[in-house]
């Protein structure tokens, strides 16, 4: 199982099988708080610590402790094009659970589930969103909700979350290495590939 977040292709960690976690950054990432924190930013790319207090409704100083524990454990930095204010900009940085012994081990599974609850919770609220504000403002065309049953391997399983990951990696660096364009806006895009073997 891979669990990942990616992140602007200019960071470090871009995808997510170069920097999988472990046990500790686990635990430290599976804190409620952390990680309304850490999925606020990457929607909104970079933000201070104010401006995530003001949008997570909580106090300034909480949002800077657990912005500065989420960098002690690698999952956010300083976003190089804000620097010299007043206060610090924060982006994420992305990363993967792919180790299954975190899984299997009693003293991390609890920590697991709660961030793969997490994950499940922001793609319902993002489409949740999306579907309640539907109209000609929001490129409904452009949107895309899709899914297909496939009978794989193991293998192919793997290769085609390789493929596809690969292609968004193509338009995230496409996206990064030109200048921002009036009509360009955000886009989120999720990449689910689950074995049904649970529900038999």
């Amino acid at each position: 199982m891979k669990v990942g977040n990616t992140t602007d292709p200019d960071s470090s960690t871009a995808v997510p099988d170069e920097r999988s976690i472990g046990a500790e950054s686990l635990k430290a990432f599976a804190h409620p708080l952390r990680m309304a924190l850490y999925y606020e930013l990457g929607r909104r790319r970079s933000a201070t610590a104010s401006q995530l207090a003001r949008a997570l409704g909580e106090s300034s100083g909480q949002t800077s402790y657990h912005l500065r524990q989420l960098e002690r454990h690698g999952f956010v930095e300083d976003d190089p094009e804000h620097v010299g204010g007043r206060e610090r900009w924060w982006r994420p940085i992305g990363f993967s659970l792919t180790d299954s012994g975190l899984i299997a081990d009693p003293k991390t599974e609890r920590a697991v589930g709660s961030v793969l609850r997490q994950v499940i919770a922001e793609r319902a609220a993002t489409l949740t969103g999306w579907a309640e504000h539907l109209d000609a403002s929001l490129d409904v065309e452009t949107g895309q909700l899709s899914s297909s049953t496939l009978d794989l391997t193991a293998a192919e399983a793997e290769t085609l979350i390789g493929e596809l990951m690969a292609l968004a990696q193509r338009y995230s660096a496409m996206a990064c290495d030109r200048e921002a364009l009036a009509e360009t806006r955000r886009y989120r895009v999720y990449l689910d590939v689950l074995p049904l073997s649970f529900d038999k």
